[in-house]
């Protein structure tokens, strides 16, 4: 029982003696992803309590007069703006340019964001040379550069799309050059050992081990390219989600502005809950550490 005890202790510690924290955890019982990430039945009742008790609070506070009307439409109001939107058949183009501004946005804020990342998180040299140009860039203040995009690529979906860009890159670019950094030297090691190509680490070993930080920067992105849609939208265009809030705006409507609002938030959560739904696909192979509370 000793000598048991002694090797399952030597096991678990580092070449350097140390106790090794990656072994330790995966001892752990672990769950498939499927089934750790389901959200208790009663964490979703609460979340549906807890909208239904702050609507119905603004719309008994707007009916007494604590919130005025003018400045704070009624959630009653709102819905039936939203309903009549979706009757007529109003919002439908308006929301579909604004997709496919943010779609385009998206794909190539992705594509350009997972290409640099990963090339600069395998060639030091780069990172080194391109590191202060990054953080400068990075620092830019995004909303300055919209009138620049309306000025370079008119009132069309480009302007939007580039705009759209700029936001999803550094989401992008910094999760996944973290997540390439962080993959576990010693199986790159053994992967080279069992004489792997560049192309095989990239695609068994690399992409894998990343793909936890390239989907949270997804569920981030995914917000920030409807963002960036909108707000070109809101600078200059004739079309889109953003021009329906700007002109209610334009017109004291806070009722439409409410409106708008509210279908983007809806659209934003349908589209994250399909990331969601894709990422459990993606990373069914990978198990948790099942919790012990």
């Amino acid at each position: 029982m000793s000598e048991a005890r002694s090797s399952t202790t030597e096991s678990t510690r580092s070449p350097s003696g140390d106790a090794d924290p990656v072994t330790r955890t995966s001892q752990e019982p672990t769950v498939p992803r499927r089934r750790r990430r389901r959200v208790p039945l009663r964490v979703r009742l609460l979340q549906v309590v807890l909208v239904v008790v702050i609507i119905g609070l603004w719309e008994i506070l707007g009916r007494v007069g604590v919130i005025d009307p003018f400045f704070f439409s009624q959630p009653g109001d709102i819905g039936r703006q939203v309903v009549e939107w979706i009757r007529t058949g109003y919002i439908f183009p308006h929301l579909q340019v604004t997709l496919t501004e943010a779609f385009l946005a998206l794909v190539i804020g992705m594509a350009l964001g997972l290409l640099v990342g990963f090339i600069l998180a395998r060639v030091r040299f780069l990172a080194l040379l391109f590191d202060p140009f990054i953080k400068v860039l990075n620092a830019l203040p995004r909303v300055v550069l919209a009138p620049l995009f309306l000025l370079w690529f008119g009132l069309g979906i480009w302007s939007k799309v580039a705009f759209g860009v700029t936001l999803v890159f550094f989401i992008v670019f910094f999760n996944t050059y973290q997540g390439i950094r962080e993959v576990d030297p010693v199986l790159v090691s053994n992967a080279r050992m069992l004489r792997a190509t560049e192309s095989q680490l990239v695609r068994h070993v690399f992409l894998p081990s990343a793909l936890t930080w390239i989907f949270s920067s997804l569920h981030v992105s995914v917000g920030f390219s409807i963002v960036g849609a909108v707000v070109g939208e809101y600078l200059g265009a004739s079309s889109g989600v953003g021009y329906v809030i700007a002109q209610a705006e334009g017109t004291f409507d806070t009722t439409g502005v409410f409106a708008g609002m509210v279908v983007l938030s809806v659209v934003v959560v349908l589209i994250d809950v399909l990331v969601g739904v894709l990422e459990r696909y993606l990373l069914r192979w990978k198990p948790e550490v099942a919790s012990r509370a």
